[in-house]
């Protein structure tokens, strides 16, 4: 009977220690409704954050900037979002780190009214994006300038919202080009636009998407930021590898159903995500370089001081990722 008591009581002194395990909290932040942020609905959908251990609470911003506030005022412990906010925030004195890369180029495309067929014609011409300043924003002009265009002494670029509001914008003439990713881009072709260009195509090294925290928060929750790595880097591997999953997750997400757009959208997003996703500094350093004529700071910035690599250099260490895909 005592042997039983005991037995008992070291159950329970276990169990209590796995339960206080299971409910490390964190607190997550995205923004936009794009595929780009696929992973994030990956770990929620198929339970990857419970599985790491994680009471984790997921919430969806309607901006990066909002995401960010919230990430400096202690509100959140990561947030997944571009290296636009990562550098602007960095630069003005914040802690913020990339520890994920995610999405490494831009992936989204060109869209125009139909009768421009040539990248020359967007001469002269009105371009929208989501906010001037964006990363829509940037992407643009990064792409136009790779393409012998100055989008600043050559086109007008305006600010006209989101995907919807950008549809209507060409739709009046108010715009005559814009920016959009798959499945977008479908949706654009069913109206009647051109995918002009792929800007994808053109290999810009630029974190489209990464998972940012604060080095305060590495500090103070590595374990749990550690065990937040090892879901991401589980949902990227589900994305590479399970197709109609992913096109379902992508489906529920975006409130698209036509098999065509989410096909595209699928192949698109699949051929990007990482297998092993460091944040490397050239993606940064793409950032810094188009701030540095405007801004000393951006100019003297070290790129590699914006990015944590050892959460991918420790998972990887371990085998947990080649283990993933040994599955």
């Amino acid at each position: 009977m005592r042997f039983l008591a005991a037995t008992f009581a070291l159950a329970f002194l276990l169990s209590l220690g796995t339960s206080s395990h299971a409910q490390d909290k964190i607190r997550i932040a995205w923004a936009g409704a794009s595929p780009a942020n696929s992973p994030i609905w990956v770990v929620q959908e198929k339970g990857f954050l419970k599985k790491q251990g994680l009471d984790a609470e997921v919430i969806s911003i309607t901006a990066s900037p909002i995401a960010l506030q919230a990430l400096l005022a202690g509100e959140l412990d990561v947030i997944v979002t571009s290296v636009t906010t990562l550098v602007s925030s960095r630069l003005a004195g914040a802690d913020i780190v990339m520890i994920l890369g995610m999405v490494p180029t831009f992936v989204d495309h060109i869209i125009s009214l139909s009768s421009i067929t040539r990248i020359e014609q967007l001469k002269g011409k009105i371009g929208g994006v989501n906010r001037l300043g964006s990363t829509s924003d940037l992407g643009l002009r990064l792409a136009l300038r790779k393409l012998g265009v100055d989008p600043d002494k050559e086109t007008k670029i305006i600010s006209s919202g989101g995907n919807p509001e950008r549809f209507a914008a060409l739709s009046k003439g108010v715009v005559q080009f814009t920016i959009m990713p798959e499945p977008f881009v479908r949706e654009a072709e069913k109206l009647g636009f051109k995918d002009l260009l792929d800007i994808g195509s053109l290999k810009i090294p630029f974190w489209w998407n990464a998972v940012l925290t604060r080095e305060a928060i590495i500090k103070a929750k590595r374990p749990i930021v550690a065990k937040f790595s090892r879901a991401m880097i589980e949902a990227l591997h589900y994305l590479r590898t399970e197709k109609e999953g992913s096109k379902t997750i992508f489906s529920k997400n975006l409130r698209i159903t036509d098999p065509e757009s989410l096909e595209r959208a699928y192949r698109a997003y699949s051929a990007v995500f990482p297998e092993t996703p460091y944040p490397t500094s050239d993606g940064v350093k793409t950032m810094l370089d188009d701030l540095a004529p405007r801004n000393p700071k951006a100019a003297a910035a070290d790129p590699k001081s914006f990015v944590d690599m050892s959460f991918v250099q420790e998972l990887e260490s371990a085998g947990f990722i080649k283990q993933l895909y040994r599955r």
